[in-house]
């Protein structure tokens, strides 16, 4: 005989966020302490359909916690989907991170939760069951503004860190119609960007985010996760709802050989934020080496 939970609404608390368990959901409310990682912040509360769910896990964490972790089932939440499997485990909103001694409690909860999905887990979602984070959002990258107001997606860029190719371009403005999808590479990463890929480009976009009109580049304070991912999910979301299905948001791609007077540009870059003390001598050792590795 399948369980049904015991008393709807439920609250299971764990640290940085609480899960409340509903009769066709789990709406996740997270908190906004110091702790609480950025992106947890940002995101203020989710609420996860039944659908959205493709198994449930409970696994040992560490330094005496367990996880109970829900799966989400491929193509139900945008936010997910442009993270493209880069989110680092603290920073999963998937994953909720308890004391070992409520281990038990969180058993039974994933029991619960198991016994109301279907026995098979499902196929990819044909359509977003997660809400995306609302537009109008925006966020400062290296080398520009991007903004989105949930038609178009703007980049204006900044004389102090955009290419001579984007200046050339000019600032840019891309309906969300004119859209497949986008490219969110994590600034956790070295070198992250996001990237607007174009359902007819007039020409062929270029390799490298920095001379690519149609993206922003990250780099150290600039295009936070808590800020960037949110906003690409946004456009992600927009995009599906526009028309046919958005191209799949692309792999991580192979790291491309630069122009040796681009990485003397981004090393002397680098140099200047040693200067002032913005990187330790460590940072700046490690990046630079990153860096020639590229050559």
């Amino acid at each position: 005989m399948p369980h049904t939970m015991s008393r709807m609404g439920d609250v299971l608390a764990g640290f940085h966020a609480a899960w409340e368990f509903e009769s066709d959901s789990v709406l996740i409310r997270f908190e906004r302490g110091i702790r609480t990682p950025k992106l947890f912040q940002a995101l203020g509360e989710r609420r996860i359909p039944h659908e959205a769910i493709a198994g449930v896990t409970l696994t040992p964490g560490k330094r005496g916690t367990t996880v109970l972790h829900m799966v989400p089932r491929p193509g139900a939440d945008p936010l997910m989907e442009a993270a493209a499997g880069q989110l680092k485990d603290g920073s999963d909103p998937y994953r909720l991170v308890l004391p070992a001694e409520r281990e038990t409690l969180a058993e039974y909860y994933a029991d619960e939760l198991r016994a109301l999905l279907p026995a098979e887990a499902p196929g990819d979602a044909e359509r977003y069951l997660v809400a995306a984070p609302e537009a109008p959002l925006q966020f400062k990258a290296y080398d520009g503004k991007a903004s989105f107001d949930g038609k178009a997606v703007a980049f204006r860029w900044f004389w102090t860190g955009a290419s001579s190719a984007k200046w050339k371009a000019g600032d840019q403005s891309f309906l969300v119609t004119d859209l497949s999808g986008v490219e969110w590479r994590s600034p956790e990463v070295f070198e992250g960007h996001l990237r607007l890929l174009r359902r007819e480009a007039p020409v062929p976009q270029p390799a490298q985010a920095d001379q690519d009109p149609a993206a922003v580049v990250f780099g150290l304070g600039y295009g936070p996760v808590h800020e960037s991912l949110p906003f690409a999910a946004s456009v992600l979301a927009a995009v599906r709802a526009s028309g046919p299905a958005p191209a799949p948001v692309a792999a991580a791609a192979p790291a491309v050989r630069r122009d040796p007077a681009d990485i003397a540009e981004r090393i002397r870059h680098l140099g200047e934020l040693h200067q002032a003390g913005l990187l330790t001598d460590d940072e700046f050792t490690a990046k630079k080496a990153e860096l020639l590795a590229e050559l």
